[in-house]
């Protein structure tokens, strides 16, 4: 496999970044590890998988957590992480986030501290989260303040949702590839910004929040996708990112569906190809009748 034969997972548009941005590294690290296996028919044969890492999150030198990740964009992934656990509530809080795969670690420097930190990481909340799998306490009490302005304004139609969908099952992707990962991306209607791929739907949405945050792009025209189920926590993110339309190759939980309902957001699941449920926000979704 060549370089260009390689899947993308992370691809965005170019956009430019905010003045006060923290400053970001860039490291990059193999996407992809190739292993020998042996198939049904007893023939050995090579087969690529993710390259899945552990990677320590150090806030002005104090251990936070360790996420595990295929780290496409790891800087993106800490800063979003930071901001969608309401660690810090703004990008301009953090001075700079440095990835150093050697030592397995990132190292958060911030502008002026982080406020109660030991308060606010004291209580954690167990969760459905691949390559996570807690939120904070105090996340979790945020949700009764959590709106969403501007969310009657925003609307999608049966086009664009189909677009969408075609554009994933088209995309060459680690998954199609070597499978073991989630995809999640941001649309402006039919028009891709940006696409992740990660170990866990949680890495990879806060990914995206992070490139948001960076450039500094309003969520309320814009419409969410991942391959993941749409749990209270991934619908609890988008709505912290401001996106009030979400759709998801896989189901909803009970949960996910009551917080839409009560944000006001719209939600689609079960949606791959030409097929989907709208399971909330109905009077935002343009429909186009079958044709018999």
């Amino acid at each position: 496999m060549t370089d260009d034969d390689a899947p993308l997972a992370y691809d965005a548009r170019p956009m430019p970044r905010r003045p006060d941005a923290p400053r970001l590294s860039r490291a990059a690290s193999p996407l992809l590890r190739r292993i020998e296996i042996v198939d049904q028919h007893g023939e050995r044969r090579p087969i690529d998988i993710p390259a899945e890492r552990p990677m320590t999150v150090f806030v002005d030198r104090r251990e936070l957590v360790t996420l595990m990740t295929l780290g496409a964009s790891p800087e993106l992934l800490v800063l979003g992480y930071l901001l969608n656990q309401g660690l810090v509530d703004d990008a301009a809080e953090i001075d700079g986030i440095d990835v150093d795969w050697d030592v397995d670690a990132a190292a958060v420097k911030t502008r002026g501290g982080i406020a109660k930190l030991a308060e606010k990481t004291a209580r954690r909340v167990v969760t459905t989260g691949c390559g996570q799998g807690t939120v904070y306490g105090d996340t979790m009490a945020q949700v009764g303040a959590l709106r969403l302005p501007g969310v009657a304004a925003a609307r999608i139609d049966q086009a664009t949702l189909t677009s969408i969908l075609e554009q994933m099952r088209q995309r060459h992707s680690v998954h199609k590839q070597a499978g073991s990962v989630h995809g999640c991306a941001l649309y402006r209607g039919a028009e891709l910004l940006v696409f992740v791929e990660d170990v866990g739907r949680h890495n990879a949405i806060d990914t995206i929040a992070g490139w948001m945050a960076v450039h500094a792009v309003d969520g309320g025209d814009k419409i969410f996708y991942t391959t993941g189920r749409l749990t209270s926590e991934m619908v609890m993110k988008a709505a912290k990112m401001g996106v009030p339309i979400i759709a998801s190759r896989n189901g909803v939980t009970a949960m996910g569906h009551e917080l839409a309902e009560r944000l006001g957001m719209t939600l689609f699941g079960r949606a791959a190809n030409k097929h989907f449920l709208c399971y909330t926000g109905f009077e935002r979704f343009d429909a186009v009748a079958a044709v018999l």
